[in-house]
């Protein structure tokens, strides 16, 4: 019965049902089947939403909104244009530079495409940047800010896995940052070949002075919050409520842009998004709770073991499913249905639960940007009025930095663990 769920979801998927329905029809249908009391649906669906760390995803998502709406975006773009505007490739580099500063407070890739991306595409073609070389940076720096902390994948990973998700958010500090150099040397290039402007002057130290002080307290945000969890001030769920509150203090008392108007369409915004994430996360705990009963996860495990006993085959492995599960699946829906079943026995031959979550995120976060489901590609390309084929032929050289970024997480190991062996 568990692999007859499992050929339901695929066929309901496949046959273009909504993924949340793919989800809880099979469900639905087994706990029938099965005699099971209707009441347990409910019953699972409450156990799987009782959960604090998962509350961060919401508080997140408002904060994100909210720093569009304060100002707080348009800030950090204008001082990342003046640190960087001079380098190879101008404001493609103030682009990645700023997708980093930003990340470094909403914690989410959508949230970067949405909310800076309107900003640095309209700053892009305004300086004779062309449409689809601006949405691909602007696509693929957006992928740095589900690994460095806070980010929302990694809080559902480590709520799925029981891992330390203080621990999973510092080990994506330097891959973040490797990920960073990439683009720009890779940005770099491309605008160096194609005769992209740069600015003719590097700033004075008045011009950063001047720039900086609008956007310190943006700047200080990612610190305070990886100080808070560092020194044990608050957990990664209580640094989503003290973001939220710093933010709404900036906005009101300093930057002084924000009204209760505005604070009431984030909150708006927000109880969409999350109704959408939740009610997901909702219907895989049903799902992965009859894959459990039905023992599939350790019939795969058992399946990997015979497969291979070599940690680097498991890995390269586990590369394979999630990338192509990134394809078709959004983030959360992966990680929710997949991560329960491949975990264990990957964990069990010795790979580092910590190391395994930034694998499995980075790949479903470049899975935003793969065809044919990519989330990132649809909103990108509705934000920059450009064709999906333009976008997908500026985004190949970007794909080349991305993959040695995902290399570098899986082989080595010592970088994404250095900050985490610290911390334990």
């Amino acid at each position: 019965m568990g692999y007859a769920v499992i050929a339901g979801f695929a066929a309901l998927f496949v046959a273009g049902v909504p993924v949340v329905y793919a989800v809880l029809i099979p469900s639905i249908a087994y706990v029938l089947l099965e005699g099971l009391p209707p009441t347990l649906l409910a019953s699972r669906v409450v156990y799987a939403l009782d959960s604090f760390p998962l509350v961060a995803v919401p508080v997140f998502i408002f904060v994100g909104n909210l720093m569009n709406l304060a100002g707080i975006t348009d800030r950090i773009f204008r001082f990342a244009s003046v640190l960087a505007a001079r380098l190879p490739g101008g404001l493609a580099q103030v682009n990645i530079l700023a997708s980093l500063i930003f990340s470094g407070i909403s914690g989410a890739a959508l949230a970067d495409v949405g909310g800076l991306g309107r900003v640095e595409i309209k700053a892009m073609r305004e300086r004779g940047f062309d449409a689809p070389f601006a949405a691909a940076v602007t696509a693929s720096s957006a992928l740095i800010g589900p690994i460095f902390p806070p980010s929302i994948p990694l809080i559902v990973y480590g709520s799925v896995t029981s891992v330390s998700i203080i621990q999973l958010l510092m080990a994506g500090i330097l891959p973040a940052l490797l990920c960073t150099a990439a683009l720009m040397a890779t940005a770099a290039i491309v605008a160096l070949s194609a005769g992209y402007p740069r600015a003719e002057r590097w700033p004075s130290l008045r011009e950063v002075l001047k720039a900086l002080g609008p956007a310190l307290p943006a700047l200080l945000a990612p610190l305070f919050l990886i100080a808070g969890m560092l020194t044990g001030a608050f957990t990664p769920t209580e640094a989503a409520a003290a973001a939220a509150v710093y933010v709404l203090a900036i906005g009101f008392l300093l930057y002084r842009e924000m009204t209760v108007a505005h604070v009431l369409h984030a909150a708006l915004l927000t109880a969409r998004n999350t109704s959408a994430i939740l009610v997901i996360v909702a219907a895989a705990a049903m799902f992965g709770w009859i894959l459990a009963i039905e023992e599939i996860p350790q019939a795969f495990g058992a399946a990997i073991a015979g497969l291979s006993g070599n940690r680097l085959v498991l890995l390269l492995l586990v590369n394979l499913i999630f990338f192509v599960a990134g394809m078709f699946l959004d983030s959360t829906t992966a990680t929710l249905l997949i991560v329960p079943i491949i975990a264990p026995p990957v964990v069990a031959a010795g790979v580092d639960p910590v190391h395994l979550g930034l694998i499995v995120v980075f790949n479903l976060m470049i899975g935003l940007l793969t065809p044919p489901m990519g989330l990132a590609l649809f909103l990108i390309c509705d934000i920059a009025q450009i064709t999906m084929r333009a976008l997908l032929r500026a985004l190949v050289p970007f794909y080349l930095p991305l993959a040695a970024t995902l290399a570098a997480i899986t082989l080595w190991e010592d970088m994404v663990l250095a900050i985490p062996r610290l911390i334990r």
